[in-house]
């Protein structure tokens, strides 16, 4: 049985030579009972304090400089400008959900006076907020190995909360977890965060992730990842635990593009280029890439597979994240020229030998593609499937019957998108984001965006792992009856010393309660 893990570098084409040691048991019980022994003394801590923790991560992560870039890029093989990007935004993260705490009515203060006096029943004084849930465990996502990763937005939104954060550090980008994670470590220590708040495990999926999602002092789990992975890891959680946990996972989403006839006369070109960029951004390996496009039996429709097959031939090879999503990649690419009914517009060369991605782009008919279910399946890669209809009615009876979906985008004139008004209706029930005219891929880290979706995109449609909203998974509401006002959390008491927005007895109020 292997004791070390290392990472393998599809730029290099070997391992890297640092090895990682895999957890062993005795390091498991430690650190998920450190998590445990933390949970209520980091549920003390006042926002104010936490959003300083939380700030303090942004500053360490910066403060890796130019290593952090390099170790990642090694691993990973995305680009130095990518990955910059990438951090700042991990960084933006952070930030946003501190400025969330500052604010405080996130925790959805609610007071309702004592009512002595009422008939023919007094009421008692009733206060409610939200209050962690304990412990949380996290897993990185390969493609995002800052924002979906060790101290991305289910561990931001989770410290944010008040819980503890274990993670499950990803194996393709073991040296970017180590960094970040002590990086996280040193903000936890700065600020007098409780010992066991963080931390970072390695191991396997299989043996520790379904150790950890199985473990009953772990409350709630943050994944991002293939649908095999995570509903592996629902199974364990929801079915086979003393008590069943949330687990917010994000797993497959082909993200449809709708395209309507008048646009598609007038802007076939335009619309081809910016969907070729799309297909082919971060070598398709993003959760949103548009791997399912949706059009007409029509002479724009023609053109526009011509132009977006010349677009996407001409997109230089690029290098994959690591060789298992790589191989999957041209497997699933090449089950599906095979699949009956569907013709192969471009196929692209195989250079799965040198870990690098060629854009592919396959076509079928409506009929067909509400028959088969396994054309909805998730191709991690450059590749989309053109779905031809033979007029709105088959259009509108293909997006029923779709998955759910993490977004949808429609491409289309104002007068016909208004007078098409029921295919938006029906996509609206699909997907968690609905794009008008522009492409799917890019996820705005704000108060507005829901980066979440209906099953399998996800499996909980009411959630976000992006965004403030996305603190609400790791909190439940508790309310306190005829509580001691020394005794109740600092947001509910009759004093708004936090000066916060709180609803007292209907009224939207940061004043004191009389």
């Amino acid at each position: 049985m292997a004791t070390h893990l290392q990472s393998f570098s599809t730029l290099k084409g070997t391992y890297i030579p640092t090895t990682f040691p895999i957890a062993s048991a005795e390091e498991v019980e430690q650190t998920v009972q450190a998590a445990a022994d933390a949970s209520i003394p980091f549920s003390k801590k006042t926002f104010i304090e936490r959003a300083a923790f939380l700030e303090a991560i942004a500053e360490e992560i910066m403060e890796l400089g130019d290593v952090l870039l390099a170790t990642t890029h090694e691993e990973t093989a995305l680009p130095i400008a990518r990955l910059t990007g990438e951090r700042g935004r991990t960084c933006t993260q952070l930030k946003l959900y501190a400025n969330l705490l500052r604010n405080g009515s996130w925790c959805d203060a609610v007071i309702d006076t004592a009512m002595p006096n009422r008939q023919p029943l007094p009421r008692a004084d009733l206060r409610r907020m939200l209050q962690p849930i304990g412990p949380v465990l996290v897993f990185g996502a390969s493609n995002f190995p800052y924002a979906y990763s060790t101290a991305g937005g289910d561990t931001a939104s989770a410290l944010a909360a008040g819980c503890p954060v274990i993670v499950k550090a990803h194996e393709s980008h073991l040296g970017t977890s180590e960094l970040v994670a002590k990086a996280v470590l040193r903000a936890a220590e700065k600020t007098g965060m409780p010992n066991g708040v963080f931390a970072s495990l390695v191991g396997t999926g299989v043996v520790l992730g379904q150790q950890l999602a199985a473990d009953e002092r772990m409350q709630a789990i943050g994944f991002t990842g293939s649908y095999k992975a995570g509903m592996a890891l629902y199974s364990t959680a929801t079915q086979k635990r003393k008590t069943p946990i949330p687990v917010y996972a994000e797993m497959s989403s082909i993200n449809p593009v709708i395209l309507l006839p008048e646009v598609m006369a007038q802007s076939a070109a335009a619309i081809a280029t910016a969907l070729a960029g799309s297909i082919s951004l971060g070598v398709g390996q993003f959760c949103t890439s548009p791997g399912l496009l949706f059009a007409l039996n029509d002479q724009a429709t023609q053109s526009f597979a011509t132009e977006l097959a010349t677009a996407l031939a001409n997109v230089s090879p690029a290098t994959m994240l690591n060789p298992q999503i790589c191989n999957t990649y041209y497997a699933d690419k090449k089950a599906l020229a095979h699949t009956n009914n569907v013709k192969i517009i471009l196929e692209g060369s195989d250079l799965s030998e040198l870990f690098q991605a060629t854009p592919a782009l396959m076509q079928t008919t409506a009929v067909h593609f509400m028959a088969n279910p396994s054309l909805q399946k998730e191709i991690f890669g450059p590749c989309s499937l053109l779905v031809v209809c033979k007029n709105l009615d088959e259009l509108k009876a293909a997006i029923s019957t779709m998955e759910g979906q993490l977004t949808g985008s429609v491409f289309g004139t104002t007068e016909e998108l208004i007078a098409y008004q029921y295919l938006i209706d029906g996509l609206q029930q699909k997907v968690g984001r609905l794009i008008f005219n522009n492409v799917p891929t890019g996820v705005e880290v704000c108060n507005a965006i829901v980066h979440g979706g209906p099953f399998p995109a996800t499996t909980d449609a009411r959630t976000t792992s992006v965004g403030p909203e996305a603190i609400r998974r790791f909190a439940r509401p508790v309310c306190y009856q005829d509580c001691p006002q020394a005794l109740l959390p600092l947001y509910l008491r009759n004093h708004n010393e936090a000066g916060i927005v709180r609803l007292v007895n209907g009224i939207q109020t940061m004043d004191d309660v009389e």
